[in-house]
């Protein structure tokens, strides 16, 4: 694969792997902003990195009652109104690093920098489907592919989501070519990318060149052969095999919570912040600290949530004399759903969500 061509990348992420380029900032830093800044938005992926011009890219729409509908970047734009919704975009592997310390992992060792709240602007997929023709009848899957650069696993980068999804009121999936007000930049998809509010990053498929109406889900690797959960038993490549296909593809991720920062600010007094994000059964609705292994909670102040996808961000002044300790946390949602205490450990290292934890 050619990688010599990429355009720069943010000097602000760490490198967890330069070809592809996977990188992430600090948890720390992202905590600082309500909206994430382009330079801190992490980047996955899965091969080189390519620069594309708006007036040449086309995305061809196959499945739906008019045939197969080829529309240029101009025209998309020009077909359906502009929407804009706030959602946090994160990676399927967010802390598999904590995760790997309980057993080796499969993937790139990433630790609580790839999650990313964004303004996105762009065109609701529920729009374009009636633009060519939703399917009246059977059970129909989008799939989002892009032919756009090479790829590691497979001949391209696919994935789907139910079409209930995209239809959804209060869903906004959408081709962003919009974030936080600013053209999408190459590095994040541009000029166009999948946003699917509420479901890991997998789903949101970059460079998005293609899109069709199925009655299966897409046969892509990254769907079928991985971002899966699967049991603890399987521990190896040759284990997992046979399994892929029983196991459903991710969707949402679960209720999580990390500490970001842990700052002394008077000789009994620790300052604590961080971030949060809800799973599947409704926005984050409290957040707790503690620096005795949870056996006194405390809670924590919520300082930014922006409707019911973004992230949300907390601080807290904690009592504590100790010179040396840990602040862990843990999030509530509005279903009363709780954070657990241990992430459960799966081989491909995805969905950890034990209680947030950070020393002083």
């Amino acid at each position: 694969m050619d990688y010599a061509t990429e355009p720069a990348h943010s000097d602000r992420l760490d490198i967890q792997q330069a070809q592809p380029f996977n990188a992430e900032p600090s948890a720390a830093d992202l905590v600082e902003f309500s909206l994430t800044p382009e330079e801190l938005v992490y980047c996955r992926n899965h091969g080189p990195v390519r620069l594309f011009d708006e007036e040449t890219y086309f995305v061809t729409f196959k499945g739906g009652e008019k045939g197969e509908v080829r529309l240029s970047f101009a025209q998309l734009k020009a077909a359906c109104p502009k929407a804009t919704i706030v959602a946090a975009l994160q990676c399927a592997g967010i802390r598999r690093k904590e995760m790997g310390q309980l057993k080796p992992v499969q993937g790139v060792p990433w630790s609580d920098g790839v999650i990313a709240n964004c303004r996105w602007g762009g065109i609701l997929v529920s729009d374009l489907l009636k633009y060519v023709g939703l399917p009246t009848e059977g059970n129909v899957h989008v799939c989002f592919e892009s032919y756009a650069t090479l790829c590691q696993d497979d001949t391209y980068y696919g994935a789907s989501i139910p079409v209930e999804k995209c239809l959804s009121g209060d869903s906004s999936v959408m081709l962003a070519y919009e974030m936080n007000g600013e053209p999408l930049s190459a590095d994040h998809g541009g000029p166009l990318r999948v946003v699917v509010p509420g479901y890991l990053g997998a789903r949101w498929v970059k460079w998005v060149d293609t899109v069709i109406l199925s009655s299966e889900e897409s046969p892509n690797f990254y769907q079928q052969r991985d971002y899966k959960i699967l049991p603890p038993t399987v521990e190896c490549k040759e284990s997992a095999k046979p399994l892929w296909g029983k196991y459903p593809s991710m969707t949402a991720l679960p209720l999580n919570s990390v500490v970001a920062q842990v700052a002394r600010i008077a000789d009994n007094t620790l300052y604590v912040k961080g971030y949060s994000t809800p799973g599947a059964s409704g926005n984050v609705a409290a957040v707790d600290v503690s620096t005795d292994a949870g056996v006194t909670w405390q809670p924590a102040k919520i300082t930014y949530q922006e409707g019911k996808w973004s992230w949300t961000l907390w601080e807290a002044e904690i009592s504590c004399d100790a010179a040396h300790g840990t602040v862990h946390s843990r999030a509530r949602d509005t279903a009363g759903n709780v954070q657990p205490h241990d992430g459960g450990w799966n081989f491909r290292g995805v969905a950890f969500n034990g209680w947030g934890v950070r020393g002083w």
